[in-house]
Order: structure tokens, then sequence, then C-alpha cells
């Protein structure tokens, strides 16, 4: 473990939100986060409401999202918060597994710190290209669009004992005036690390250093993490002991190719066996059947079955300094963005 983390400073903020009045129902506004949609998703999104977050998310130029803003606003379509507040969010969702569950977390402003001040740890690396059209919207729309989703140890906030201030879908949210100490917390970007290092570089040229964040304490139940599987053109001559069709608990790490299962060795988490391998031409999906199937449509040369990430190994991993593989978690659900939005002027 590194030195001792700094203070993190978390606290309430203006919040903007859509009012359902001028913008229509909730459910037409609001979207997955931006880097899980695709092509024809987006499509759909942006044609569902004029209105839509999406056309601020993805839009077809950053400049675009940026007059969308300034034009919502003065339009009614976007409404602000007088006062700063925290807001409580809880989650019902049904999991890749099929298992209903609720998860819980804060909404509040974080201020960014860079990774080598211990205040929020990354467990992932990331790419160039996505953090470079994210600062370019931030700086077109000065605003922090869509939440990112930090851990800490700690149990859930009491939910509130009154009918939600904003609802859509399994997504509630109320309005509260406190929240816990987070002075000296460690934090752990568990989805949104191309988002934080935007935040990063744009406080580096002068822009507000906060971010709107959800807080999410690890002692819940309803915090899961699945696997996400590795499909691949080629393996690089990868093999392994032949085992039957495995059940839902995988031995290990299971290469799935030409009908056939086989068990590969290696120490270390799942996700650093197969980065060791090296497969080329890879792709990612949280279900076992859609690999299985690449496979079998001939689509590929074998899939790669993982088991999920703990959550104790992320932290270990983040705690002394290092980061995994891209797709080495898959957090769900996702983070809902259109729900609320943080200024930064």
């Amino acid at each position: 473990m590194l030195g001792s983390p700094e203070m993190a400073v978390v606290k309430p903020f203006r919040a903007e939100r859509y009012d359902e009045q001028s913008a229509g129902p909730l459910e037409e506004l609001v979207a997955p986060p931006y880097d899980v949609i695709s092509p024809e998703e987006r499509s759909e999104l942006l044609a569902r409401s004029p209105y839509n977050v999406v056309h601020l998310t993805l839009p077809d130029t950053e400049e675009e999202a940026g007059a969308a803003v300034v034009d919502w606003r003065r339009r009614g379509v976007l409404v602000r918060d007088e006062e700063p507040a925290y807001w409580f969010l809880s989650q019902d969702y049904v999991g890749p597994d099929g298992v209903a569950r609720n998860r819980s977390g804060l909404v509040a402003s974080l201020r960014a710190e860079p990774y080598e001040n211990r205040v929020v740890l990354p467990h992932e690396r990331t790419h160039s290209g996505p953090k470079e059209g994210r600062l370019r919207l931030l700086r077109a729309t000065r605003t922090q669009l869509e939440p990112i989703f930090l851990l800490y140890e700690g149990d859930p906030l009491e939910t509130p004992a009154r009918e939600p201030d904003l609802q859509s879908g399994g997504d509630k949210l109320w309005r509260i005036g406190d929240a816990p100490s987070f002075e000296q917390t460690e934090l752990l970007i568990a989805d949104g690390h191309h988002r934080y290092e935007t935040a990063l570089a744009y406080a580096q040229e002068g822009g507000s250093p906060y971010l709107m964040v959800v807080l999410v304490p690890t002692r819940q139940e309803g915090l899961t993490i699945f696997p996400t599987h590795r499909v691949a053109e080629h393996v690089n001559g990868a093999g392994g002991t032949p085992i039957d069709e495995p059940g839902e608990e995988l031995p290990g790490v299971v290469l799935y190719r030409d009908g056939r299962y086989e068990l590969l060795a290696g120490d270390g988490l799942d996700v650093d066996i197969v980065e060791r391998i090296a497969p080329q031409g890879v792709t990612y999906t949280s279900q076992r059947g859609d690999a299985v199937a690449t496979v079998d449509r001939g689509d590929a040369e074998a899939a790669f079955l993982l088991r999920p990430t703990r959550i104790e190994d992320v932290w270990e991993v983040a705690r002394r300094g290092d980061t995994m593989p891209q797709k080495s978690t898959y957090f769900f659900p996702k983070l809902t963005s259109g729900l609320l939005f943080h200024p930064l002027d």
C-alpha cells in the first residue's frame, strides 16, 4: 500500500434537472452512459425525444451540445435548484443472473484530485481517445452531464421515509441535507475512469475541478460485479486441459472453441491470465451464452469465459497503485444519465 490518502472534498451541489412539464416524461429523457450505447441505440434515443440526454452526451458535434444546453435552460427545459443538496439514489434492478436486487448510493459533488494524492484510486487503464472527446464536450457545455460511480468501504445510508423527488424506472432519488464525512475515506472508481481523468484535465486548464459522483458503500448485498467474457479472433496457440461443460460456477478461466471446453492454467486474476495470452481481435460480452454462440457461428476462434472479479481484489490492486486491463469489472447496473446534471458555472 502506498502513502496515506489526502482529504476527499465531498459537498452538496445545486443540481440541474429536467422540468417534465416542459421536457416530457423523464423515461423518454434518460439514457445509459455514453460509452455503452451502440449506434443503433443512439439513433433510437435521439428520436425518442428532442430533449433526450443523448443529444448532449453523444451529439453530432460538441458545439451542438453546448448550444443545446444554453437553449434548454433558456426555454425552461432544464431548471436548477436554488439551494445545494445531496441526493440519495436507490436503484431496483434485475442482474444478468436474473436475480432482483437493490443498490443505493449518495449523489454529491467531488473535487477531482490527481491519483498520486491517493484521494481517488483507479483500477483500470484508460485510452487517450475517449478522454479527448469528453474534454471537448466538457469545454462546450461547462456541465458534468453524467455521474461517475465510486466505491467506499461503509454501510448504506437509510432510505428516506417519504416519496422520492424523482423517479424513472427502477431509479428513485431523494433530495437530502446531510451526508457522512468522507475526510478519511478512500474512494475507488468503479465506473467512469475516462470521465474522471477528463475532469482532472479540465481543472488543469483552469476549469472547475468538481464533478458529479455517486458514492456507493460496499457493505450492501445489492453491490455486484459480473464477469466480462472475452471473444477472440485468434488465441495465440492458447490451450488447456479438456473439461466437461462447466456449470454456473466456473472452475477458473475456461477456453471454449470447436464445441469443447478447456481449463487454462495460470496465476493471478482471470483477466490477467487472459491478458498474458494476448489474444487478438477481442470483443467483450457479459453474457456467457452470447460468447459461446459467437464461436459456434464461426465469427470468432474462441471465447475466454471468466469468473467475476471480487471487490476485495479490485481494492487490493488499486491500493498498491496498480491497474487492471480494461473491462476487468462489470458493475451492474450502470448509472442512468439524465436524472441530474452538475453545472460548473
